[in-house]
């Protein structure tokens, strides 16, 4: 049995986390200042050690220090001594750095096809008449062979079944010019907020954010997302996706010794920031 994380010590008090019992729900809260990230940087590190990758959205680009090994810090060797914490060490984690932009580290991609015409239609916030029409689209793309990567070719392959409504009618049903307006101009919005950067190819494999290095620690994935947050709809439709892609990738295993991959969501509210932890064996327990 994988041993308890230490997470927190006081001088009285020391508090664990049962590796075992780290797939359920959870929840760092708290005004500025308090703490979380801090936080979310232990548990990241604390993972990694008993090999379990993780994956962290970093909005305030602070969390890339744990690539680096730390030192030279008068407070934290006083709180060191004050705790009397035993064989401790400065180090350095294995980290990986995403951007869907591409610029702050590698590029975070999804194909058009792989994202599918629901999660789309959400980023666009398409009606129902007009989902439906998306859907349609992708049928036909689909029933010709053709694959989907990019904005353009989704916007082009709109156009067609726009040009050629009549053409699709009796197959498919009736195509509505308007909802083809509205799906066309939902595509140029996102363009407009970066979201073209995040689909394409190479596409982003599951695999990929569940590595180990030579040592045995679990690769940190650390997604850039100080600039992706003004993108409100690109960034959660990525992070739906992603979830997509867990569950059809990760079979059910039951209640394992230690998670096999952790994920780290942040969002910002008017006072604080607030982690949203992810942690899962695919044992039916993830956080929302």
């Amino acid at each position: 049995m994988t041993e308890p994380l230490l997470i927190a010590k006081n001088n009285e008090q020391e508090l664990y986390l049962l590796p075992q019992m780290a797939n359920r729900h959870g929840l760092v809260t708290g005004a500025t200042g308090t703490g979380k990230t801090v936080t979310l940087q232990t548990l990241a590190e604390a993972f990694s050690r008993i090999g379990v990758p993780v994956f962290l959205s970093d909005i305030k680009g602070d969390l890339s220090g744990m690539s680096k090994p730390g030192g030279g810090n008068a407070k934290v060797a006083a709180r060191v001594e004050q705790l009397k914490l035993e064989n401790f060490a400065h180090r350095a984690y294995p980290v990986t750095f995403w951007d869907v932009f591409g610029t702050m580290g590698h590029p975070l991609r999804a194909t058009v096809s792989d994202m599918g015409p629901l999660l789309l239609g959400r980023m666009l916030n398409l009606n129902e008449v007009q989902q439906g029409v998306m859907a349609l689209v992708f049928k036909i793309a689909d029933d010709n062979g053709l694959l989907l990567l990019d904005l353009k070719d989704l916007r082009a392959m709109v156009q067609n079944v726009g040009e050629n409504a009549s053409d699709y009618t009796t197959e498919y049903g009736n195509i509505s010019t308007a909802s083809i307006g509205a799906i066309q101009r939902g595509l140029l919005q996102i363009e407009t907020q970066g979201g073209d950067s995040l689909f394409g190819e190479p596409m982003l494999n599951i695999a990929d954010l569940m590595q180990t290095d030579s040592n045995g620690y679990g690769m940190i994935n650390i997604l850039a997302a100080d600039k992706l947050m003004t993108a409100p709809k690109v960034y959660s439709t990525m992070l739906l996706w992603l979830l997509a892609e867990l569950f059809e990738n990760l079979p059910e295993a039951g209640d394992l010794a230690k998670p096999r991959w952790c994920s780290f969501s942040m969002k910002r509210t008017c006072c604080s920031m607030t982690h949203l932890l992810f942690c899962s064996t695919r044992s039916n327990r993830w956080c929302a």
